[in-house]
């Protein structure tokens, strides 16, 4: 019989601690497992957010909170000196507003803002947007400072944008399903709006609306990248949004484009530098580096774990078979004896360390399999749950610009994360585990070399 098919035997020779130590090493595999899932899944969705970063700034009138009623706002003169900042190709200006169904019926401490100098803010459109009014329940939920139900008829404000590029609205690349699109650089009583909007008020391309007590004409029916952030949108031209408000020359939000990603940062400091105090300057790279600290957090413990979980296998089987060979003193010292040398014992006790670590990678690897995407998915909401509402949390205003909608966008797409679980993940479970088993078992050949069959039989 040959050392390696003894040391194999050797380790079932008691089944009570071959179970036992099966089950330890296992759940320690398990965990190396796991976390290594966890931080590969983890680095691989920092790698996705950061090549989504595009090369755009957006600009936000200072102190702009959505849902407040008292915001300031940027004038198109003042951007107008943006366009002139080396490297800036394009700029979007947007102006929002709600308006409410003129039929429905608002809470009276319902938290509703007029932004426009305009002071019928009503619309024939319903929102096609249903609330949760139980809890437990599927859509957004309203809460009623001071209590009390929402009336029967409710329905919640509509958002309306008025905008330089209706292809894009809210960082969502908008597509027209039927009809066409506005011009955007005129003021005219056309307006885009969405499928869902659309259904809701069964309307078509053609068909008319009320807004701000002008009659409106649906030149298109869209959709979005995400079609729930964009259903209760209506798009306008910016001019027309400025007049159907009363806001003539004024916009809530902003995004300029520039040339190249390389000069983002330079070109962020020379906008803010230009609109100062007024305004607020972010880039997509200062959001997601904000955005993606969790994730980093997340990825320095599964590593730090991965590491603690090696090192306790690792000492689990040392531990074992340094007993293994104080038990065996006698039985190396007769095997020496008779001519086996250090190498040929050695390497019986480490197929019998292998063997042992093998069997726990078995149980480690199913295990880890089977909890790594939930434990991943645990580990990264419980990180990201804290900024979970971000800068400019709560009820969204219309176009969603600056650091707040920013930061949703972000949110959305790590909380969204999964774990892939391919043959290259087991593959570096069972190298764990054969690490393991070797850094397990050196010490234990270490003891084996300075045994001496002379001193043991001498001894027995």
């Amino acid at each position: 019989m040959n050392v390696i098919t003894r040391g194999i035997r050797n380790a079932f020779r008691n089944m009570i601690r071959t179970l036992s130590i099966t089950v330890i090493l296992g759940l320690s595999i398990g965990l190396s497992l796991v976390m290594l899932i966890a931080n590969q899944a983890v680095a691989n969705k920092i790698a996705s957010v950061k090549a989504s970063i595009g090369n755009t700034i957006s600009i936000s009138p200072a102190g702009f909170t959505p849902g407040s009623s008292a915001n300031n706002a940027l004038t198109t003169n003042e951007l107008n000196s943006v366009k002139t900042i080396a490297h800036v190709t394009n700029l979007t200006e947007v102006l929002t507003d709600r308006l409410h169904n003129a039929n429905a019926t608002l809470p009276s401490r319902f938290p509703f803002d007029n932004t426009s100098s305009n002071g019928n803010n009503t619309t024939s459109l319903s929102s096609p947007i249903k609330l949760n009014v139980n809890r437990g329940g599927n859509g957004p939920r309203i809460f009623i400072n001071g209590g009390g139900n929402l009336p029967s008829n409710f329905s919640l404000p509509v958002s309306i944008i008025g905008t330089t590029d209706p292809s894009n609205v809210n960082s969502n690349a908008i597509t027209i399903t039927s009809g066409s699109t506005i011009d955007a650089g005129k003021s005219t009583h056309n307006a885009l709006v969405s499928t869902s909007m659309a259904a809701k008020n069964d309307m078509k391309v053609g068909s008319t609306f009320t807004a701000y007590g002008t009659t409106l004409t649906v030149k298109g029916i869209f959709t979005g990248d995400s079609t729930s952030a964009v259903a209760n949108d209506v798009i306008v031209s910016l001019p027309t949004e400025q007049q159907l408000s009363g806001q003539t020359g004024v916009v809530t939000g902003a995004v300029a484009t520039v040339d190249s990603i390389d000069n983002l940062d330079a070109t962020t400091t020379a906008i803010q530098n230009k609109l100062g105090s007024a305004a607020n300057v972010t880039n997509a790279v200062t959001e997601a580096n904000n955005t993606i600290s969790p994730l980093n957090s997340v990825k320095t413990i599964t590593l730090y774990s991965l590491i603690g979980a090696v090192a306790a296998g690792s000492m689990i089987i040392l531990m074992t078979m340094v007993m293994i060979v104080r038990e065996r003193r006698r039985e190396i010292g007769v095997i020496k004896a008779i001519g086996a040398s250090n190498l040929r014992v050695m390497t019986q006790f480490m197929a019998e360390s292998v063997t042992f670590t093998l069997l726990g990678a078995v149980v480690g690897i199913i295990g880890g399999v089977l909890a790594g995407n939930p434990i991943t998915k645990l580990l990264v909401s419980n990180s990201t749950n804290a900024g979970a509402r971000g800068p400019g949390g709560g009820f969204r205003h219309g176009g969603g610009f600056g650091p707040g909608h920013a930061f949703a966008s972000f949110h959305s797409g790590i909380a969204n994360i999964s774990a892939s679980i391919g043959w290259d993940i087991i593959l570096y479970g069972l190298a764990a585990a054969v690490i393991i088993a070797l850094i397990g078992s050196a010490l234990a050949s270490f003891f084996i070399a300075k045994i001496r069959p002379a001193e043991v039989m001498r001894a027995e």
